[in-house]
């Protein structure tokens, strides 16, 4: 087993008596749902239902003060913490930017000895294992305790990769994308029965209506990485932006209908002069056919 403090994480406390019902009629994940050893996935949007940070989410016991902890971009955590600020209103709630005291730490390939406090199952894809929320000095005695080997950041990046999970400023744009096109959908971080919460109109759209024609989808790469959002082209027609590599496996953001067609016509997929293929072509079967330029 293995396990990587990832340093690029924060932590933000919502706790009060209406903590639960506050954060259930913001994000995209049901909270009523949670309890301590549980995690969800979830996002809060804008009005307009583009992603302006998104989480993983567990409820903290008693002993640790109750409350939820929400797992998000360190360079966002701040940002989040004023965000919720802003909604609470007269709500009981109080909100903690914790990231300066208590980190993230994922392990994965195996399961942990014993599972310390704040340790969940990442509700994403059971191929990226757990989530760990402890300060970073304690990463190497976490690790001991859980049976893994302590490794850098970067391995774990790459097995988030392989395994199809996008990273927000680095697969898609915050404040710029839609839940489906990042998959969330599909990672199971919107919950489409639970009540109102920002943005839900759009989102409950895109889903009955079926309009998402951007989709995050695997990447195989056939040489040296292009940068971060360079463009893939089928010919010289646009299809798609590149997003995080490691080795010869990618992520990008494509145009289902655009990327489908060039298929089916035997174009080539390049980025930078580069080739490139898609990892599971069969993703682009149901897509939709483009009805505007």
């Amino acid at each position: 087993m293995k396990a990587a403090f990832l340093p690029d994480r924060g932590v933000v406390k919502v706790s009060g008596d209406d903590a639960r019902n506050f954060l259930n009629g913001l994000v995209t994940t049901d909270m009523t749902l949670l309890r301590p050893g549980l995690g969800r996935f979830g996002a809060l949007l804008t009005p307009q239902g583009k992603i302006t940070v998104d989480f993983l989410v567990t409820e903290a016991p008693a002993g640790h003060g109750g409350g939820f902890l929400l797992d998000c971009p360190r360079v966002l955590a701040q940002g989040l913490a004023d965000k919720l600020g802003f909604y609470k209103l007269r709500a009981k709630v109080a909100v903690e930017n914790l990231s300066d005291s208590l980190g993230v730490l994922a392990a994965w390939d195996g399961e942990p000895a014993m599972n310390p406090d704040l340790t969940f199952a990442d509700p994403r894809n059971a191929a990226l294992g757990w989530r760990i929320l402890a300060p970073q000095e304690l990463a190497q005695k976490v690790a001991d305790l859980i049976g893994a080997e302590l490794v850098d950041s970067t391995a774990y990046d790459a097995h988030r990769i392989a395994s199809g999970v996008p990273r927000g400023g680095l697969d898609f744009m915050y404040g710029d994308a839609f839940p489906h096109e990042t998959n969330m959908d599909r990672l199971h971080g919107v919950d489409f029965d639970k009540g109102c919460y920002v943005g839900q109109e759009v989102v409950s759209r895109m889903q009955h209506r079926g309009t998402a024609r951007t989709r995050t989808v695997r990447i195989v790469l056939e040489g040296p990485s292009p940068e971060p959002g360079s463009p893939i082209l089928a010919g010289d027609k646009p299809v798609g932006t590149i997003g995080s590599t490691a080795g010869t496996n990618g992520l990008a953001l494509i145009r289902m209908d655009r990327a489908a067609d060039a298929l089916a016509a035997g174009t080539a997929l390049t980025s930078g002069g580069l080739a490139l293929r898609l990892a599971e072509p069969n993703d682009l079967s149901a897509a939709p056919k483009q009805t505007v330029g």
